[in-house]
């Protein structure tokens, strides 16, 4: 039987693997990418901003990668940066719930809508800024216009995951699972 752990405190890591219970009553497996243990205790010791980047830059390669590669299937680059851009998202979701933010205490469902309105905005504001550029003076390197997109749409993100996304509920905060 796996160790069953309280839901831990907004920016504190889950060590160690274990089995977490979620408000919701759901394992949550801490070690669910399979990442090694002294892989795993060394990125915890991280600062969650540094994690945060981390996860961005996988991210951010995963967009350029993804954008570079299908642009045969579709002709134009706004287009492209939209298939691009849901594929990024999908893996630093994995990602940030596993090495970056600690549960916040929510049923999965209303994290996730949480993560899912940050995403669309810090998303936004990347594609806005993708686009204003790709269209204007980058229309030449659509990739840097990617990477200046991503750049400002980070502080965004960081902040509003922070924030609101993974916020940690009042009866998490006094170490109390909601039933």
């Amino acid at each position: 039987m796996p160790e069953v752990r309280p839901v831990a405190a907004a920016g504190s890591p889950v060590r160690g693997g274990g089995v977490v219970m979620s408000a919701a009553g759901n394992e949550l497996d801490a070690g669910a990418l399979g990442v090694p243990g002294r892989v795993r205790r060394l990125v915890e010791r991280l600062p969650r901003p540094l994690r945060f980047l981390g996860v961005g830059g996988i991210g951010l390669a995963t967009d350029l990668a993804v954008f570079t590669a299908i642009p045969q299937h579709l002709d134009h680059p706004l287009a492209v940066r939209l298939v691009s851009l849901a594929v990024a998202t999908l893996v630093t979701w994995q990602l940030n719930r596993a090495v970056t933010f600690a549960r916040s205490g929510r049923r999965v469902h209303a994290e996730a809508m949480r993560y899912a309105v940050v995403t669309a905005v810090a998303q936004g504001t990347s594609y806005a800024v993708f686009a204003v550029l790709v269209l204007t003076v980058l229309g030449f390197l659509p990739q840097a216009a990617t990477v200046i997109g991503a750049a400002i749409a980070a502080i965004v993100s960081y902040n509003g995951h922070r924030l609101y996304a993974f916020a940690p509920t009042a009866a998490t905060r006094s170490g109390v699972i909601e039933p």
